[in-house]
């Protein structure tokens, strides 16, 4: 009985390690696997983290090379760059930018594109920026419906002739073609000025300025509503109606604005293509966007048309929209620290 117990020992461990040597053997490779799997999905992380990281990398070059508005950059740093130089004019520049470091509390800057929508643009970036919501009289109105207005009930048929910016459009499509630029105004307005969240307001700012189609729609839409604007106050003095705003008087006064018309011709028109606005159409801006527009005109430092407001005339509950001009032609936007 002794000798069979020894060798039902011996059977049961000799089994034992076969059976252990099989599941040794199948341990190993599946270990084996396994560390081969997780090299390799190690490896694929990598390779996934930094095709992710290109690939960021690639649209934030692409959108900071489309951007119209730059990021903000130190405002004395950047009067220096511009500005070398021993020349009468570099030294009154820093001059200028320094008293707008010092006494107006004007630390950073955002660059604006040089182009001839320079002014619209600098304005718009900031009211969208800053969530200010539609001026009150668009509030009241339908502003997809001012093409048709002018067109059909106000019989202004010369809107016809409306050119836009460097399309240099004209004809009769033009009245479709102000449609989709209000409908672009008032999505994008209504939009932007409804999100609460400021960071995220700003990514909604950087990728609608650096959408140039986009952009000139909006900027389209803008001189329209200028074109309304004056068509209006042009019925309302000429019927001898309720006053209009001051800034009229000296706008109808000029050769080249004398009437909607010429002012359509001579000056709006050309505004994106070949000119930008002067003085007396920021005043315009500034009155139908109801904002206060201070500008700060370096060119002009130790005088008193250094700052200016345009309109000189505005209502205390507008929000005030600062710019920033070297020669009255480009805008850049000046931010405040204190």
């Amino acid at each position: 009985g002794r000798h069979e117990v020894c060798s039902w020992t011996t059977a049961t461990k000799k089994s034992l390690c076969l059976m252990w040597q099989k599941v040794k053997v199948q341990l190993m490779l599946s270990m084996s696997f396994l560390a081969a799997v997780f090299l390799y999905c190690r490896r694929l992380y990598s390779f996934l983290a930094q095709l992710l990281k290109w690939w960021s990398n690639y649209l934030q070059t692409k959108l900071m090379r489309n951007l119209s508005v730059l990021t903000e950059v130190d405002l004395l740093g950047y009067s220096a760059r511009e500005w070398k130089g021993e020349t009468k004019q570099a030294k009154h520049m820093r001059e200028a930018y320094e008293e707008l470091f010092w006494s107006c509390h004007i630390k950073y800057l955002r660059q604006v594109r040089k182009d001839n929508y320079s002014a619209v643009r600098a304005v718009l970036f900031q009211i969208f920026s800053q969530g200010i919501p539609f001026p009150s009289w668009m509030k009241e109105r339908d502003i997809l419906k001012l093409p048709e207005k002018l067109l059909y009930s106000q019989g202004c048929n010369w809107i016809q002739q409306y050119s836009f910016g460097p399309e240099r459009y004209t004809g009769p499509n033009a009245f479709g073609k102000l449609r989709k630029c209000m409908e672009a105004l008032k999505t994008n307005w209504a939009e932007i000025s409804a999100t609460k969240d400021h960071e995220e307001r700003g990514n909604m700012c950087n990728t609608l300025f650096s959408d140039e189609s986009t952009e000139h729609k909006l900027y389209e839409a803008i001189k329209f509503i200028m074109l309304y604007e004056v068509v209006e106050a042009y019925e309302q003095i000429k019927n001898r109606e309720e006053p209009v705003h001051n800034l009229f008087s000296l706008f109808f006064a000029r050769d080249t604005s004398a009437d909607p018309l010429s002012f359509m011709m001579n000056h709006l028109n050309s505004i994106g293509d070949s000119i930008c606005l002067d003085q007396v159409e920021l005043c315009l801006l500034g009155y139908v966007l109801q904002v206060k527009l201070r500008v700060y005109r370096l060119h002009r430092f130790n005088t008193e048309e250094f700052q200016v407001n345009y309109p000189d005339e505005y209502r205390r509950e507008w929000n005030e929209i600062s710019l920033l001009s070297e020669d009255d032609r480009y805008y850049h936007i000046p931010l405040f620290r204190t």
